[in-house]
């Protein structure tokens, strides 16, 4: 068969089966964070009418969450440096939520007035973290974020809760569950209505997700409130995900083209991919809403502005048969 580029795309996208595994969602909510968390530790300023077109080609290849930036100090992330002017370059699509990031409560004052309606803010499970990404202790953040979440949450805007270095932190070794859910309970006590868990440095394996799973269901927190946000530096990005699909998790964050990192972590490689995850669960019949090969080409795009190959493995097998 002749396709262009494209019609080959879905020309091959279309010739493999599904066969579902038992104990899998129907459907799952994948929570782009490629606009933030992937472009934030770029070695260069993306130009703010790029990011602008990367939102709008995410949100049109049928994404229904697109975390946009983050309204945090211009001299901590350059790269998110234009937040307001961000937020206001885009067309919003109708259906699609535009979260942002706030660190503090001058973030949040900064978001409502951009207009913003879902936000986010970001804790970590590790002291040593905290006081590099936050400049403050556990305990610290805890007390900044309060008034955060109640403004947010008495002006109608969502709050999400990140939770950093749930598995591994490069400077404090293994992160046993018991921490993590102290942070995820406070969260979801001052009124965070998600948590991300993250496995910031990739350092996860599947045994551990499951653990940390289990543990936050015995202290009481619904898996409904729980979304995962897995680094693939170790490869285990995609076997971490299903362990938690398994185990009721519907909610999974992804960066389009395997884009990202940490500023504040150097271990911290790229996110799982889009693409590979979307891959996985339309071979497994989960459905995600999203037009894999619109996707694809939207990373080919972005690969090619920032000058290097996407390392979504997805990507470069389906560009390849273009």
């Amino acid at each position: 068969m002749v396709c262009g580029y494209g019609e080959g795309l879905r020309c091959h996208v279309r010739e493999f089966g599904v066969s579902r595994l038992a104990g899998l969602p129907r459907h799952v909510r994948v929570y782009e964070v490629g606009p933030r968390d992937g472009l934030q530790n770029e070695p260069t300023v993306v130009d703010t009418t790029v990011k602008a077109e990367f939102i709008e080609r995410l949100s049109a290849a049928g994404l229904k969450t697109v975390e946009t930036t983050s309204f945090v100090r211009p001299d901590r992330v350059p790269q998110l440096a234009d937040a307001e002017q961000l937020v206001a370059s885009f067309r919003p699509r109708d259906g699609v939520r535009y979260p942002v990031l706030v660190p503090n409560a001058r973030g949040l004052e900064r978001a409502l007035a951009a207009g913003v309606q879902d936000v986010a803010v970001f804790a970590s499970a590790t002291e040593t973290f905290a006081e590099k990404n936050l400049g403050c202790s556990i305990a610290e953040s805890m007390t900044m974020f309060e008034p955060v979440v109640a403004r947010a949450r008495a002006q109608q805007v969502s709050v999400r809760g990140y939770v950093s270095m749930c598995f591994g932190d490069p400077w404090e070794g293994e992160v046993k569950p018991a921490a993590v859910v102290d942070v995820v309970a406070r969260l979801v006590e001052m009124g965070c209505q998600e948590i991300s868990l993250g496995d910031t440095i990739g350092v996860a394996t599947a045994g551990q997700v499951e653990q940390l799973l289990a543990a936050l269901n015995q202290a009481g927190m619904a898996t409904s409130l729980l979304a995962v946000h897995f680094h693939d530096t170790y490869g285990q990005a995609l076997a971490n995900t299903l362990t938690a699909l398994q185990a009721g998790v519907t909610t999974v964050d992804a960066s389009a083209g395997g884009l990202g990192g940490c500023p504040f972590a150097k271990s911290a490689t790229g996110n799982l991919a889009t693409e590979d995850l979307v891959w996985m669960l339309n071979g497994l019949g989960v459905e995600t809403g999203i037009d894999l090969p619109a996707l694809v080409q939207t990373s080919v795009w972005m690969a090619a502005t920032l000058g290097r190959p996407s390392p979504s493995a997805t990507v470069r097998a389906l560009a390849s048969q273009s």
